[in-house]
């Protein structure tokens, strides 16, 4: 498998991903506007960053899995 496929298909995961988490995160704040808070703009937008937030975070995983906490390289010991 060349490099340039598995870049390809981390990034694909990472703004399929990205994007499915923001659009939930919109809707949630829709939803939480019209029926909690009198059609206020605030949570909308608060639900979009918590969803962008997350998708960002799991990019960081798919791209950076050794900064997960608990994983470790296998054949490599702690100092």
């Amino acid at each position: 498998v060349r490099s340039e496929d598995v870049l390809s298909a981390k990034t694909d995961l990472c703004l399929s991903n990205a994007l499915v988490k923001a659009g939930t995160g919109l809707a949630v704040g829709i939803v939480a506007s019209a029926i909690l808070f009198r059609r206020r703009p605030w949570p909308v937008f608060l639900g979009l960053g918590f969803g962008f937030g997350q998708g960002y975070s799991d990019c960081e995983r798919v791209f950076n899995p050794a900064a997960v906490p608990g994983f470790k390289i296998a054949g490599v010991k702690e100092a």
